[in-house]
Formats: structure tokens, sequence, C-alpha cells
């Protein structure tokens, strides 16, 4: 039974991770991040901050939130687990979720991609319920003067479940962090990566996400992108949906549209903070491999298994590839490297 005193662990709590765990330990539920050592270290000692689109900030205090580097504490007891690791980490998280967490739990797949889920039932007892999330907003991390970690949701949406498991919506649904429950949610999962294929172009251009969407020339590459993986879903029989906003077959017409009228039709697309970037951005900027092959490689798996080619969502991932291995961050290319991809 799910109450409002069960137990939440998020596991990998990164900034996704950590806005969702803040957000709800604001609301009074029990939380504990599992996270990197030196930021458990930090929200042990100063807590965090939430910061929501408009500005505004709430502090989570140190004794609000718990915050481990063991999963064994953890995720011990903890009857919902939300995961929140790269696509990379997920098998080896099923198994430290398996191990660790109790043996009814609930685990919420809260990650890029469509996979993410399918991988977490083939890795866990079937005495634990995997539920399919989707979070379409971003968060940038930062920190207060005082160095405390602080998270700040750069985008809008409403995180949404698959329906099915009795009060896990209204566990989890609070103040800065509403969900709802979905009767689709594959869908809208395949509807969310076609918009995730923005994340390779907003990390080789290494513009904020609002500077980028807001020029034509870097949305026309972008538009191409978006018809070819359409066409690939199509050769498929997959019928992605959107969770808000124009359905997915009209998002290359809106983006092709003039940048004035484009910032008409597409208010929403643009309420972005002014210096958002994409998760991908980010790990180029760290050194850390991404999780290209979630969204283009997607695209062309897909394409081959159904005789198709994706010759855009190839050379992007190549492109991606390449700025790994250089490992100098974004290669800041231009709308006119991306042309042909």
């Amino acid at each position: 039974m799910i109450g409002d005193d069960t137990k939440i662990a998020v596991a990998g709590a990164g900034s996704i991770g950590c806005h969702a765990g803040g957000c709800l330990a604001l609301a009074g539920r029990g939380v504990t991040l599992l996270c990197r050592p030196a930021l458990a270290d930090a929200v042990e000692k100063r807590g965090l901050r939430i910061v929501d689109l408009g500005g505004g900030a709430r502090d989570v205090p140190a004794r609000a939130i718990g915050a481990e580097s063991d999963p064994a504490v953890a995720l011990a007891d903890a009857g919902v687990v939300l995961v929140t690791v790269k696509s990379r980490d997920t098998a080896a998280m099923a198994e430290l979720v398996a191990r660790h967490a109790r043996a009814d739990a609930v685990v919420v797949s809260l990650q890029n991609g469509v996979r993410n889920a399918d991988a977490l039932r083939r890795a866990l007892p079937a005495t634990m319920t995997v539920v399919t999330g989707m979070v379409p907003f971003n968060v940038v991390r930062g920190e207060t003067a005082e160095g405390a970690p602080m998270f700040h949701r750069a985008s809008s949406g409403s995180t949404l479940l698959a329906a099915g498991v009795p009060d896990l919506r209204d566990l989890l649904d609070v103040a800065g962090f509403p969900v709802a429950e979905h009767g689709d949610i594959d869908a809208v999962l395949w509807g969310k990566l076609i918009m995730n294929l923005n994340n390779a172009f907003n990390a080789l251009s290494g513009l904020p996400l609002a500077e980028q969407l807001g020029d034509r020339r870097w949305r026309r590459p972008f538009a191409d992108q978006v018809s070819e993986a359409l066409d690939v879903l199509r050769a498929a029989g997959i019928r992605p949906r959107a969770a808000a906003g124009p359905p997915p077959a009209l998002i290359p017409l809106i983006l092709r549209l003039p940048d004035w009228l484009f910032r008409i039709l597409a208010r929403r697309m643009l309420s972005i903070d002014a210096q958002a970037r994409s998760s991908m951005w980010e790990d180029l900027q760290r050194g850390r491999p991404t999780e290209i092959d979630e969204f283009q490689g997607v695209i062309v798996e897909l394409a081959e298994r159904h005789g198709r080619t994706a010759p855009l969502s190839a050379r992007v991932v190549k492109l991606v590839r390449d700025a790994e291995r250089a490992g100098a961050g974004s290669p800041v290319l231009t709308p006119e490297d991306m042309a042909g991809a």
C-alpha cells in the first residue's frame, strides 16, 4: 500500500532527481537521495535549494531530506524508487534496487529514452512493479552563495506516469513537481524522443536552448531530422503523441516557420530559462558519455530493423561521437555544419 508516509528513494539523483526529491521533501514526504559522495555531503551539510521556472526559490533544510552515497542505506525499506540515472546506468541501478529496496517496491523510471522501463522490468524481480514515467522539463544545477546545491527548473510541463498503480500519483504530485497519469505513456515517450532529438543539436551548437530554437537557421536542420524520424516511426507502426502542444506530425512545419511567426506559435517551446542547455551539452562539457544512443541512435536502429535508412540521424550520432572522443566540450558547430545532418 502506498501512503503519504511511504519512503521514497531517488536512485541516481542528479539535477532532475534532486529537483523532484527536494519538492517532495518540501511537501513532507520521506525522501532519500542516492547520489555521488560530494553531492551527498553537500546536501547533508547545507540542504538544497529548489528554484521554479519563474525564479521563486525554496530551501530544503538538511534535516528534511536524506542524502546518501551508500545504496544499502539510501534504498533500505524504500517503497517507491524513482530511477533518474542515465540510460547507460539503468542495469547497474536495477541490480542495486533489487538488492536493497523493499521486495514489493514500486519502481518509477523518470529517464530519457523509450527503453528504460523495459530494461528495469527485465532486471528486477517480478514482485516489484515498474512504472513508466516521463519528465518533460529540464533542470539546471547551480550553487547558492552559502555553497548549498541549487536546482533550477528551466522549462515547463507536468511529469506523466502510466496509469494503474493506486495512490502513486497522489504521493508524487506536489507543489513544484506536478504529476499526472496518462493512458498511453509509450506513445508520449516516443513523442518526447522526437523533441529530444534537439538535445544533440543543442550540445553541438553550444548555444542556450532558447537562443538555438529561436534561430530558424538552427531549426531547419532540426526539422529535417524530425521529418526523417517520423518517417521511420511510421514504417515501424509507431504513433507518437505529444504530452502537450501540437501533434508531432506538425512539428517540422512549425520549426520551419519564419522566426517572428515561430515565436508567436511556439511560446511554450520557448518558455525556457535564458541560459538553459540540454543535458547532452552538459555531458560533453564534463567529458561524460552522452545518451545519443537513446535518441538518434534509436532512430537509426529502428530504420535498419524495418529496411529503411536514417542518414541524418546517423550523421548526428557521428558528430556527437566525434565530440565525445575529442573531450573538449561542445564543438560549437554552426547551422551550416549541421546542414547535412
